[in-house]
């Protein structure tokens, strides 16, 4: 096998960074002898501890969450449901903080494209994705749905389908650490700063400046990392 094909074939076979860590948080548990419904220490303390960013970290706690060992409780902390951490972490995917590293370095530059290039009969239709989304703030469902056809609407704009196709993956990707992740750290204020950021993306399409369309896409996902991260 080839230098290139090893290294190829190790990296599918290594473990997510939120597994690895979700491992750690379990050993802590058992080195602190942590019973069924104690609490774990503070997010900030876990992150220090394990020497670990609060986005790793914060992963690692909704996989752990997803697999039934632990409990999270908004405005209260992490409790632990079983202490004979029996259960098997489950494999859902990249972790969502991987997922909008990527979509950062991705969609600036679709967006900057779509500035350049974008039809009125598309800068319509994104149009009309902003809109929808506004219609169902307050529709988990709907607004979800029209989030991913803004997206894919500026994807769609640049005339090429393969970003097209990388931004469905992407937007794919949004799996069950993602959507616990929002229930638990979504806020409204992160919801109206998102319908503000979405029209000044749109404004910067309209006037075909591809510098702004960069900058406020990027500024729009950095400010999703941010919350997410943060809570």
């Amino acid at each position: 096998m080839s230098k290139k094909a090893y290294s190829a074939a190790t990296a599918e076979h290594e473990p997510r960074l939120y597994r690895v860590v979700a491992n750690r948080i379990q050993a802590l548990i058992v080195e602190t002898g942590l019973l069924a419904g104690d609490r774990l220490p503070s997010e900030r303390e876990l992150a220090a501890r394990l020497q670990v960013s609060r986005a790793s970290l914060r992963e690692a706690v909704l996989a752990l969450e997803l697999g039934g060992v632990l409990e999270v409780r908004g405005g209260s902390g992490v409790y632990l449901c079983d202490d004979t951490l029996d259960e098997v972490i489950p494999e859902v995917g990249p972790g969502p903080f991987e997922v909008l590293s990527a979509r950062r370095l991705i969609e600036a530059e679709v967006a900057a494209i779509a500035a350049r290039v974008a039809t009125d009969g598309a800068i319509d239709t994104i149009w009309k994705a902003v809109l929808e989304m506004e219609k169902h703030h307050h529709n988990p469902a709907s607004n979800e749905q029209a989030d991913r056809e803004f997206h894919l609407s500026i994807a769609r704009a640049t005339g090429n389908s393969a970003l097209v196709g990388t931004m469905e993956y992407l937007w794919n990707q949004r799996g069950s650490l993602w959507h616990r992740l929002k229930e638990h750290f979504q806020t409204e204020e992160l919801r109206q700063q998102t319908l503000g950021d979405h029209r000044q993306i749109l404004q910067a399409i309209v006037a075909h400046d591809p510098a702004e369309a960069r900058r406020a896409m990027r500024a729009h996902l950095e400010r999703v990392t941010r919350t997410f991260s943060r809570g």
